[in-house]
């Protein structure tokens, strides 16, 4: 019973931070620190990855109408431009794609440490400052999904295979990445948004295969259980944020990553 309530606060880390560009494996980690599951360390590893299958439904459910190119209720030239759509999502996740099935081993070996962590939030905390007093009087180039190219498409899904190293945020660095190359901050969060249904269904597929699926009764409870609370945050989370952009920037995101890297890499200093 213990473990199933650590599962839903772990939903409810997970459905908050994957949608807000604050990283969800830092704080993952820093949960897992202070209230860890009764686990094995490579059911745990899974865990952390497939549990956005909850988050990633919340994206589904949410944008279906617009995501779904065969809607009855589209007209010929809007069914068009949602194809538009998933053909960029398309590009804009090969990238990422190709270099996860090649070295996610390796980087999970190489980076996945609580330094990494710290200094990635930190880094990508100062960016998002930094970005956003350049653009300050700025406008975008970029408003919608149909001013949104191809050749952009790609070049943001080149930025999205930063986040293979934790700490750094998916959402966060996309979204970074998509305004740097001069697209509104709503199509890069929406951008954001749904290039990660195929990069999460993908990475969690790898997961799974990895551990197998030989779980026990308490391992499923646990899994399904923190996709559920994952799930119905990641609605409110997201909704929260589309909101939260049509008046502000990212820059108290920024802020608040770099608080919290410096609290990553003081607390696991001190217990050292």
């Amino acid at each position: 019973m213990l473990d199933i309530l650590k599962a839903i606060i772990l939903g409810i880390v997970e459905g908050i931070t994957e949608w807000l560009p604050i990283s969800s494996t830092g704080h993952m980690i820093l949960v897992n620190e202070f209230i860890p599951l009764n686990v094995s360390e490579e059911f745990m590893e899974m865990f952390q990855v497939v549990i956005q299958l909850g988050a990633i439904l919340a994206v589904v459910i949410l944008y279906f109408h617009k995501l779904n190119p065969f809607s009855p209720k589209k007209s010929k030239e809007e069914k068009k431009d949602t194809m538009s759509i998933w053909y960029k999502v398309i590009i804009g996740v090969m990238p990422a794609g190709i270099m996860g099935v090649l070295f996610d081993d390796w980087f999970d070996q190489h980076f996945y440490n609580y330094i990494t962590v710290a200094i990635m939030l930190i880094f990508y905390g100062v960016l998002f400052i930094l970005i956003e007093n350049k653009n300050k009087d700025k406008g975008a180039e970029i408003e919608s999904f149909n001013e949104l190219s191809y050749k952009t498409a790609l070049l943001i899904g080149i930025f999205q295979v930063l986040s293979l190293i934790p700490g750094t945020s998916r959402s966060g660095v996309t979204i970074l990445g998509a305004i740097i190359l001069g697209t509104s901050r709503f199509v890069a969060a929406e951008y954001s948004f749904f290039l990660s249904i195929p990069v999460m269904f993908g990475a969690s597929a790898l997961k799974l295969i990895k551990f197998g699926f030989d779980f026990t009764g308490k391992e499923i409870a646990i899994l399904i259980t923190g996709m559920a609370v994952a799930f119905i945050v990641s609605i409110i989370a997201i909704k929260f944020l589309i909101s939260y952009i049509k008046k502000n920037d990212f820059k108290s995101f920024g802020w608040y990553r770099i608080v919290l890297g410096i609290l990553v890499l003081g607390y696991f200093m001190v217990i050292a």
